[in-house]
């Protein structure tokens, strides 16, 4: 029996290299978690999730000689958590602000006494 062999590449083929554009992907990713509560995340995980999109189709196009879709995906997952997170700061927010209004006494103020 005889094992097949092991494809070598060609000389001329390039090294594989790490994505820089992955790492800022996943690093604004990160910005946008820790920065979503504050609603402020929106902004590093929108520019995530462009570049990640831009990425990933160069890394797509290299064909297996630039490397980093690891940290895409890790990165696009911190970007749209980062987007949950300010949905949910907005949502408990604007609960509170209604409650508050709710709390406020309205209306006209009448003297005691009168009907």
């Amino acid at each position: 029996m005889t094992l097949p062999a092991v494809p070598t590449r060609h000389p001329l083929d390039p090294e594989p290299v790490p994505s820089t554009k992955a790492r800022a992907v996943f690093a604004l990713g990160l910005v946008a978690l820790l920065t979503g509560p504050l609603i402020g995340g929106v902004i590093p995980a929108t520019v995530a999730l462009l570049l990640a999109r831009q990425s990933a189709r160069q890394a797509y196009a290299a064909g297996g000689f630039l490397t980093g879709s690891a940290w895409i995906r890790r990165g696009r997952a911190l970007a749209w958590g980062g987007i949950v997170l300010a949905i949910a700061a907005l949502v408990v927010l604007s609960i509170a602000g209604l409650l508050h209004l709710a709390a406020a006494p309205g209306g006209q103020d009448f003297a005691p006494g009168t009907d």
